[in-house]
């Protein structure tokens, strides 16, 4: 329902997203999805492209005088950098330079698999797209499911919650409140305690010529019962988010809810009891029914159970070092050190805005699968007839 493809190259002269499905009468503008764009290019730690880079989107199709109109939308970021790179990465014969190829593929990188599997011997042609240049367009398409999402009460919010084993604690706030610390930070994390130790950490590890990595946590507050299924595997709410979240560039882990712990535990403290009790109904709550813990993670059997959704990852150090590893030429088959590419040390708080916008897209779609229509109203009124009904059950 919610379905979008995205195009281009770290170097090339943009990124581009075009989405189907979004339905009439959405209101979008270009200065909402600039906010998310502008977020993802903070935080503490990051590498030289962000100065050259001020990402900013253009809408190119499906939206007229503020508002959806049903056709695809798509999406436009382009690459101040390109102006440096017209011939390097030009789509014209004439331009091609056997002597700029890259040919020392970097560990932990998709360089040498990708040559590979593509049968390039120029690594440039793997790099340039599988870059977390990429993510940006990916957080433009975050911000219009966002969009979609909030018109029905539904918000998300991404936050850093470790980084190279220092772990945030997270307060007992709402989750409006969380938010209000977490775009305070320079790391986006809402444990303002241990900000200062993850700045020294990435500091150190700076000066060592290394990175560093941490996890991240995405909560999705707001959400309906009834979201995904548990009759087909890829129709599994909790499976379309981990297949999301891993979807992004250095990203090894995922868990929902107590994730892993779980696996250490008894199954007494592990499941959520449920407690159902009418008078929440009269308190403007979406059910009765309701959990006194939240270990799922808000979903429940591949269904979301009306809690929040609480989705955490690992993101490995990046694997560009300026004291590079040991690699192999793919041409020569000599040893090198690995190429050096313009890197961050750290990308762990620029990852959790990545990470809240796909987690957004797919919310967004079993949303859309659920309860879509072709227009915004026509949406509202299906959404409105399952909330009466929820009432009642």
């Amino acid at each position: 329902m919610f379905r979008y493809l995205t195009a281009g190259e770290s170097h090339g002269p943009q990124l581009t997203a075009i989405i189907e499905g979004v339905p009439a009468g959405l209101s979008l503008s270009e200065e909402q999805i600039n906010v998310d764009l502008a977020r993802r290019q903070c935080g503490y730690g990051r590498g030289g492209r962000m100065l050259i880079e001020k990402d900013q989107v253009e809408i190119l199709s499906g939206v007229r005088w503020g508002k959806t109109i049903g056709s695809p939308v798509t999406l436009c970021v382009r690459n101040r950098d390109w102006e440096n790179w017209l011939e390097k990465m030009s789509p014209h014969e004439r331009y091609r330079d056997e002597m700029i190829r890259v040919t020392r593929s970097r560990p932990g990188h998709a360089d040498l698999p990708g040559a590979i599997k593509y049968n390039h011997h120029d690594v440039r042609n793997i790099l340039e797209r599988s870059s977390a240049r990429e993510t940006a367009v990916r957080v433009a398409v975050g911000a219009v499911a966002k969009a979609l999402l909030s018109q029905f009460s539904i918000e998300v919010c991404g936050f850093v919650v470790e980084l190279g084993g220092v772990k945030a604690h997270r307060p007992e706030l709402s989750l409006a409140a969380l938010k209000d610390l977490a775009a305070k930070s320079e790391l986006f994390t809402y444990d303002s305690a241990v900000e200062e130790e993850m700045k020294r950490l990435i500091d150190t590890v700076r000066d060592a010529g290394d990175t560093v990595g941490g996890i991240i946590e995405v909560t999705v507050d707001g959400v309906p019962p009834g979201l995904g299924s548990h009759v087909h595997w890829d129709r599994k709410l909790d499976a379309r988010l981990a297949m999301a979240v891993m979807s992004i560039q250095a990203f090894k882990g995922v868990e929902i809810g107590m994730g892993f712990k779980s696996a250490a535990s008894t199954g007494s403290k592990v499941h959520d009891e449920i407690y159902y009790d009418s008078a929440r109904i009269n308190h403007g709550e979406q059910s009765g029914f309701y959990r006194k813990s939240n270990n799922a993670g808000g979903i429940e059997g591949g269904i979301s159970n009306g809690e929040e959704i609480i989705v955490r990852a690992a993101m490995k150090p990046i694997p560009t070092l300026y004291k590079p590893l040991r690699s192999v030429d793919i041409v020569s088959k000599e040893p090198y050190e690995a190429t050096v590419e313009r890197s961050d040390v750290c990308a762990v708080p620029a990852a959790s805005v990545v990470a809240e916008a796909v987690v957004a897209i797919e919310v967004a779609d079993a949303f859309m699968i659920k309860f879509g229509g072709d227009s915004i109203e026509e949406m509202g009124r299906n959404y409105q007839s399952f909330l009466d009904y929820l009432k009642a059950f």
